[in-house]
Formats: structure tokens, C-alpha cells, sequence
């Protein structure tokens, strides 16, 4: 994972200086219509305050009208500020990913040689070599050469498949791995033309649409700034009767205060912000609509392969044949896989030493009499040839080929047992030393260690999980069991997986799915949240919201946190915004009309100086307390899983209760500075 990028990055900050100022342009401002508000406000005021100085006045004061000139300027640029800082994260992240894109190298052939050169720099139509252990590069096609490869991201299954020159399967897919023997392959796109390009000028610019939920609050808010405008504006013909008529900056201040400014100032960095955590998961996420709607999931579905079980098959059981020692052939299944390097190989060596106790053996310990036979596409099997044996191991067809082919005949017994492998979901290995077979390896998908803990995590969200598999029906239930999911669809072909999606949704479920094959693109289109793997292929990718570059699908969970963090901060701060209001009441109203009414200096329990101190002290704080809410705003409020009734309590207590203290001890504290330094 990359380092998170400081909140507090001193180019990020002067960069939202700067944008902060050019934010200022009435076109931008009018996607927040509160801080439009506040924005016209600040010019009308600039505007009749040179007026006052041009043609003076009796009332009022230039220093009151020139602080609250000022202070509501800065509350628009400290709005401004916190939504640039979200944006300044994201570009900065973007700099992180274009940089490290630099790190993944190729073998390109030219002119004879090899030459090592980073991934991104290959132009369609180079050859590169890929040899085993090597990720492809790119997209392409195979020229030359036949070799295992390991194409899970597309597939959907770990087991490999071969891959050759000529016919329908010379297409390879950048970010699936050679296993064995090498290709060369013809790169078919041009640097700039990937889905990560496109993805980091989505970065970069940090635009994005706004959520259902969003469009509502911003409705609300907007609301909210009317009926207040209203009332202030009704307010001067009330004070003018009662004969205690109120200047334009004392009303333009009222107004700012009594919106709900707060919230309007960082809705947009929030819906940023939520954006920036996935990246700083390495998850691109293509709107903050996607992160939204992973809040409020109700199904999770989740491919089988790569994503709850390990994706390598591994050796998991030595079944000799009737009549073989176990350890006879565990010791032939270790040396048959000495030279395989493949993750099935090196799981047969481990099982062998742990579950047997094969003594551990070095290639080097066998001597240069020892000829090693790797597994290659062609043979399916490997092996090693020592003092007269000949050990193999391999594909249970290929190694009976390779008895019959030597005079033997494998038993019956052989094939019940494969058959009763292949029937539980494994895939069998036969094993043969000196021309006759003992027995059969089973290689197994692994769920993954904590799947079911975390699984169980979900279940406290509320959110179903389901296992979508190719398996048949009886592999999936012991999968789906050992994991702990509450539901798995197996034989899934892409029309079933559309077909699940489509119901739950009927049932107004959120649905979110993780995807890296061609068949998982009808399916990601439809979910609610679709995360494609980085490494699968581009129809997935097209079709996701989001984009997971370490191709990790379990990291769906933390989607689903980020994105119930981003609903419960907006939720927070909407709030404390709200209930902040509530103190500006008792500072600015009896400050008003206090001179006319005096019973109305019983209001104010906050015991302020003057009715100007009262005003300029309430407008200070509805200013800086925007800039003091932005780590929040970035950060967002801890995520933790309880009920709606729970947050909601929550919510209420800490910020609810905290929106409506904080502004009392705020204006308080300001009140008596300005005094105490005379400037009100």
C-alpha cells in the first residue's frame, strides 16, 4: 500500500491558498447556493462599506463594518480552502499512483536483445519475453512460444491454462502471470490509452456528480437559507416600527449566522474526501455516488476464487494406493516437485516435510547425477530422474500416458480415486517412481485465513454475503461453510449472476460485487457498487465504479467502511452544524434589540460586552470554526458498526450536544478578546 499522504502537506496547503481564492469565481459558487449566499453578502457589504466611506454617515462604524466585511470574506475562503485541500489529496495521490506505475518493468526484444524497460514506456506493436514467474506486461498476443498461465482474473479459476502462438488462444491479458516456460508477445495498446491513465486524470481532477443523498441535503440546506433569508428580510420592517432599526452589515451577519454554513462550507470536502481514503486503499473510484452507495449495501457478493479461497491450489492430502506406504509417497511427491516452482509445487514440498516428515532436501543435496524434468505446457507432468528412478508427478491423464507408454497400466483403484476427488471440487495429481504409480496428490482451493472472522464482521453491518462460484453445488457448500458466507450461487454463469443482482435490487437492496473476468461485466454494470480487479480484464474494468489496483477483492470491505464513514461524518457534521445555530441565537438577537427592549438582555447568558462584540463575536466563530472542522471533514468520523438507532444516539450526544456547547464557549472566549484588546 502507499503511504497516505499528510493532511497537513505544506505544497497541498499552498495550493488550496491559491485555489481558494480562484473558487471565487460566482459560476463555481453556485454548486453551494449557502456559500453563495454568504459570497454575495461579503460583495454587497465591500460595496456599501465604500460607499459609507466615499459618502459617510452617521450610523454605524467603519472598524464593526470593516471586521465584518472581512470575517465573512474568510468564511467563504475557509470553505473554499477545506474543498480545495480534499482536491489537493487527490491529485497528490495521483502523483503517487503515475509514480508507481514506473516500478513494473518489461523484457522488450529488440534488435536482437533484451532490454529491460519499465511497463508503461511499451508502444503497441512491441515484442516483449515473458518468461515463468514474469506478469504480462500488457495486453497482446502471443507470437511465440506455448506456456502455462495463470489467467484467474479473467477465468474466475486458479487453474491455469495454456497459452501458445496462432488459433483462439494466443490472447493474453496484462497482470495475468506465466507459470511456466516463456511467451513472446506483441503489445496491442499505446502508452496513455490504459485504464490507469484515464483513471489518474479522474484523480486529478476530483470532479465528481453528486449522490441522491446529497442532492437531498443540499436541498435541505438550501431551504433552510430561504426561509432564513425571509426572515431577516421581514425582520427590518419589525425593527423599524419598534424603533430600533438595524444596519445592512448587522443583518447580512444575522443571516450568515443563522444558515447553516457550517455543513454547507464542507459538504463538497466530505464527498472528496470520501473519494481520497479509497485511494488511499489503491481503490479509484469512478464517482462519489459509488462511495455513497457502499455505505448502504445490503448484499456483498464475492467471486470464489482469489477472493475467499487463496486463488493457488495448494496440497492439502497424499492418498497412496493400496499396498504404497504413505511416506513412500510423500517422498516421491517431494522429489518430483523440487524443481517445480509453480504454488502448487512448492505447497506439495511443504506438505511432505510438515504432514509426513520428509526430510528436508536441497536440489544441490542430489548431486549432478540427478536430471530434473520441469513441468512444461506440453508434458503436464515434472519430475526427476535419480540413480535409475524416474519420479513424476503430474496431470492424472499425462502420467498414465506416460505408464502405458512404458509398459505399465495404472489400477482401478487410481481412477476411483481421482473420480472421488473430482467430485468434491480438487483436482487430482498422480504420482509415479520407477515406472509405477502410488498414488494421488489433492490440490484444494484454501479459504483464507480470517475470511470467516470477517465475514462475521459484515453480519454485524448487516450485510449478506454471497459466494458466487463455477464450482458445482457440493465444492461450493463446503467452500461456502468453511468461510462462513450466509448464501453462495455455484455453476454461476454470467446471466445467473445478473439475474441475483436484479432480484435483490427488486427488494430495494444495495447491491456491491467484486469482478475481474469478461463474464463478471454484465454483473459489475449492474451492481449498485462493482469493483473491478486492476488485473482483470478491461471489459471489467469499463464496467465497475471502482477500480481495485492491488487486484485484492477482499479490500471490498474496507470500501464498504469507507463508505459508511462518509455517510456518518456528512451525518455528523450536518448535526453540529445545526445545533451550533442554536448559540448564535442568544448572541446575535438580544444584541439587536437590547437597547429597545431591555428584557431581551436576559438572553443573553452569555454575558457579552456589547451588542457589536456580540455580532462580530458570533461572526468570527461561524468563520473559524469551518477551518477547524476540516481534519474531521478529511478524516472522517470513526467507523463503527451500530445499529441506525445506535448513531443516531451517538450522534445526537457527542456531536449534537457538542454543536451546541462549543459556540457558547467559543463566542464567549472571542467576545473577550476583542474587548480586551478594544477593537469592538
Amino acid at each position: 500500500m502507499k503511504k497516505a499522504i499528510s493532511l497537513w502537506d505544506a505544497k497541498i496547503i499552498s495550493q488550496a491558498v491559491l485555489d481558494s481564492i480562484n473558487k471565487l469565481n460566482p459560476i463555481s459558487m453556485m454548486r453551494n447556493p449557502v456559500m453563495l449566499v454568504v459570497e454575495v453578502g461579503a460583495a454587497f457589504l465591500t460595496v456599501r462599506m465604500i460607499a459609507n466611506l466615499i459618502w459617510p454617515n452617521a450610523v454605524g462604524s467603519f472598524g464593526f463594518e470593516l471586521q465584518i466585511t472581512v470575517w465573512l470574506w474568510f468564511t467563504v475562503l475557509f470553505a473554499n480552502f477545506a474543498e480545495a485541500m480534499a482536491e489537493g489529496r487527490g491529485k497528490a495521490q495521483a502523483d503517487s499512483l503515475r509514480r508507481s506505475r514506473t516500478e513494473t518493468t518489461a523484457k522488450l526484444l529488440k534488435n536482437g536483445s533484451t532490454e529491460i524497460v519499465p511497463a508503461p514506456s511499451l508502444r503497441k506493436d512491441d515484442i516483449v519475453l515473458v518468461e515463468a514467474g514474469d506478469f504480462i506486461p500488457g495486453d497482446g498476443e502471443v507470437i511465440e512460444g506455448v506456456a502455462s498461465v495463470d489467467e484467474s482474473a479473467i477465468t474466475g479459476e486458479s487453474a491455469p491454462v495454456i497459452r501458445e502462438s496462432g488459433g483462439d488462444r494466443s490472447a493474453v491479458t496484462g497482470g495475468t502471470r506465466v507459470l511456466s516456460d516463456w511467451l513472446k508477445v506483441r503489445i496491442t495498446s499505446n502508452p496513455g490509452e490504459t485504464f490507469l491513465d484515464r483513471m489518474i486524470s479522474l484523480v486529478e481532477g476530483a470532479s465528481r456528480q453528486k449522490t441522491p443523498n446529497e442532492i437531498a441535503l443540499n436541498i435541505l440546506l438550501a431551504g433552510l437559507t430561504i426561509i432564513f433569508l425571509l426572515a431577516v428580510v421581514t425582520l427590518q420592517p419589525f425593527a423599524i416600527y419598534s424603533g430600533s432599526p438595524q444596519t445592512l452589515f448587522v443583518l447580512v451577519s444575522l443571516l450568515v449566522c443563522l444558515i447553516p454554513t457550517t455543513i454547507g462550507a464542507l459538504l463538497s470536502a466530505i464527498g472528496i474526501a470520501g473519494m481520497n481514503r479509497l485511494v488511499q486503499h489503491n481503490v479509484l473510484a469512478m464517482s462519489g455516488r459509488a462511495v455513497e452507495a457502499a455505505g448502504d449495501v445490503n448484499t456483498l457478493l464475492l467471486d470464489k476464487t482469489g477472493t475467499i479461497t487463496l486463488g493457488n491450489r495448494q496440497a492439502t492430502e497424499f492418498i497412496p494406493l493400496p499396498g504404497i506406504d504413505a511416506d513412500r509417497l510423500a517422498d516421491a511427491a517431494q522429489l518430483s516437485s523440487l524443481a517445480d516452482e509453480t504454488p502448487e509445487g512448492r505447497s506439495i514440498v511443504v506438505l511432505a516435510k510438515q504432514k509426513y516428515g520428509s526430510r528436508s532436501i536441497e536440489i544441490g543435496e542430489l548431486g549432478e547425477s540427478a536430471k530434473f524434468v520441469p513441468f512444461t505446457a506440453q508434458t503436464r507432468m515434472s519430475g526427476v530422474d535419480l540413480d535409475g528412478r524416474e519420479v513424476r508427478k503430474g496431470a492424472v491423464d499425462a502420467v498414465e500416458k506416460y505408464l502405458n507408454g512404458n509398459g505399465s497400466q495404472s489400477p482401478s483403484e487410481l481412477k476411483e480415486i481421482v473420480e472421488r476427488i473430482a467430485r468434491a471440487g480438487g483436482t487430482p495429481l498422480a504420482v509415479a517412481d520407477r515406472k509405477q504409480p502410488l498414488g494421488v496428490i489433492y490440490l484444494k482451493d484454501i479459504v483464507k485465513e480470517g475470511m470467516r472472522e470477517r465475514f462475521d464482521q459484515l453480519r454485524q453491518m448487516g450485510i449478506k454475503t454471497v459466494m458466487i462460484t463455477g464450482d458445482n453445488p457440493l465444492t461450493a457448500a463446503s467452500i461456502a461453510n468453511e468461510a462462513g458466507v450466509d448464501d453462495f450461487l455455484a455453476e454461476a454463469k454470467p446471466e445467473d449472476k445478473m439475474a441475483l443482482i436484479k432480484r435483490e435490487q427488486a427488494e430495494g437492496k444495495l447491491v456491491a460485487m467484486t469482478g475481474d473476468g469478461t463474464n463478471d461485466a454484465p454483473a459489475l454494470a449492474q451492481a449498485d457498487v462493482g469493483v473491478a480487479m486492476n488485473s482483470g480484464t478491461q471489459a471489467a474494468k469499463e464496467a465497475g465504479n471502482m477500480v481495485d489496483l492491488d487486484s485484492n477483492p477482499t479490500k471490498l470491505i474496507e470500501v464498504v467502511e469507507i463508505g459508511k464513514q462518509l455517510l456518518m461524518t456528512r451525518g455528523a457534521l450536518t448535526t453540529f452544524s445545526i445545533a451550533n445555530d442554536v448559540a448564535k441565537y442568544f448572541a446575535i438577537i438580544p444584541a439587536m434589540f437590547s437597547a429597545t427592549f431591555p428584557v431581551l438582555d436576559t438572553l443573553n447568558v452569555m454575558g457579552l460586552k456589547t451588542p457589536q462584540s456580540a455580532i462580530l463575536s458570533a461572526v468570527i466563530f461561524n468563520a473559524i470554526v469551518i477551518i477547524g472542522l476540516i481534519p474531521l471533514a478529511l478524516k472522517g468520523v470513526k467507523y463503527r458498526p451500530l445499529s441506525a438507532s445506535s448513531l443516531l444516539q451517538r450522534n445526537l450526544l457527542v456531536y449534537g450536544l457538542g454543536g451546541l456547547v462549543a459556540p457558547f464557549i467559543g463566542i464567549k472566549l472571542i467576545d473577550m478578546i476583542i474587548t480586551a484588546i478594544g477593537i469592538a
